[in-house]
């Protein structure tokens, strides 16, 4: 299971919720927050120059990139000070005339990271908790609990096992895709493992912290996370597209593509998470096609990815996570500068910080979820913002491919 979220993505099924190699994400159940390979941000320019692209390239570039890698359909959303540009590729369903459109919701996977972090941020200004506290000042079930900050929940520097790296969800992912999983059955699955690493001391994505901070939000705010994200994220920025469902529903509102991948969560459960040479060769002949992940659970991601978006509503939240709408001040520079490499031995590696990730110049968060890929990210130095979803994840030979299709577009916008 994918959630994706960022660097060193772990994929496994459609755990990999975690982030396209920590470009942003959440995996496949296993994988399910992160999506991978992820491009390095080493491989996008960072330099304060850009050139606009225009309508008919970017139609080009998608559709070369969505029809190569057996993508069914494919959106890309581009603002700069030229104006917005925007292209769709293929269709609602494999094999259908319907064709996506920029209305069309899909699943965010682990994009979804980012509203729980802000929201323990608003709440961390309003004094209701420090980022500085322990875990165990509100969750006492958290082994070692009193030696993690609220911070390194955040910035994926607690060392907790990642829930969706187990093969006993991605082997129910399979077997059961409309089991409705609450918080305490992902964190005892995370429990059952013993820690990568004592808190502060290393990063590794992973789903359990966001789960927790999704539990913790609701508490200080009494009231369900939905509700949260309505009240402190939604409204206030008109995303009249954007939704986090109750963890009964596997629906997506219309208009929505299907969402597919090839294999299964076990099956993908590597790194990358490709299917077998002979199933990818019969993916690229047309003979195996993809299976409908439509209609599976997305409570098994909950807090960390299974929010709902639309291409024009991820641009704007990306947008507002750099311009100061959702944070003081002082809490929007510490989240700015708490963005450090995830290997501390690569300094070009992907960056992390509170519940936000960073790609060269771009700010933003990846996400992946089995049937559905996304990336929203934003220069706010330059004004350029880039979305781009697709309705395939993983691919046969396991690529990321909105992340893909993002870095492409990146390159030739900042001449990498």
């Amino acid at each position: 299971m994918v959630a994706s979220a960022v660097p060193s993505p772990v994929r496994a099924g459609w755990l990999w919720i975690q982030t396209v190699g920590a470009i942003l994400g959440v995996a496949l159940l296993v994988g399910a927050c992160s999506a991978g390979p992820t491009p390095s941000p080493s491989s996008i320019s960072s330099t304060a120059g850009f050139t606009p692209i225009n309508q008919m390239w970017l139609r080009i570039r998608v559709s070369a990139m969505a029809r190569e890698m057996l993508v069914p359909g494919a959106v890309a959303l581009v603002r700069s000070p030229a104006g917005e540009v925007a292209t769709t590729y293929g269709t609602t369903m494999v094999g259908g005339r319907v064709p996506v459109s920029l209305a069309d919701h899909v699943r965010i996977g682990s994009i979804t990271k980012t509203w729980t972090g802000t929201v323990i941020l608003q709440q961390a200004h309003e004094g209701k908790l420090s980022l500085d506290d322990p875990v165990s000042k509100f969750r006492p079930d958290v082994p070692g609990g009193d030696r993690i900050t609220i911070a390194e929940l955040l910035n994926m520097r607690s060392g907790l096992y990642n829930y969706t790296e187990t093969r006993e969800l991605n082997e129910i992912g399979d077997s059961d895709p409309q089991k409705v999983w609450n918080p305490g059955e992902l964190l005892a699955l995370a429990y059952s493992h013993p820690p990568y690493f004592p808190p502060g001391t290393g990063y590794h994505y992973s789903n359990t912290n966001t789960v927790l901070l999704g539990l913790i939000a609701e508490r200080l705010d009494a009231k369900p996370l939905s509700q949260v994200f309505q009240d402190r994220l939604f409204t206030p920025l008109g995303l009249k597209g954007t939704s986090f469902p109750p963890t009964t529903s596997s629906a997506i509102p219309d208009p929505h593509p299907q969402g597919y991948m090839y294999g299964s969560n076990v099956l993908t459960m590597g790194s990358p998470a490709a299917v077998p040479p002979d199933m990818q060769a019969a993916a690229k002949a047309g003979t195996l096609k993809p299976s409908d992940q439509t209609s599976l659970n997305p409570s098994w991601a909950w807090a960390g990815g299974a929010g709902i978006s639309t291409a024009a509503d991820l641009a704007t939240w990306v947008e507002a996570l750099t311009d100061g709408k959702l944070l003081d001040p002082d809490m929007q520079a510490r989240r700015i500068a708490s963005l450090q490499p995830t290997d501390p031995a690569q300094p070009d590696a992907q960056h992390y910080g509170l519940a936000i990730a960073k790609y060269g110049a771009l700010y933003g968060h990846t996400g992946e979820v089995p049937g559905f890929n996304t990336f929203a990210g934003t220069d706010p130095q330059n004004k350029v913002t880039i979305v781009v979803w697709v309705s395939l994840n993983p691919t046969a030979d396991g690529r990321a491919a909105a992340t893909l299709i993002a870095k492409g577009l990146i390159d030739e916008m900042y001449g990498s």
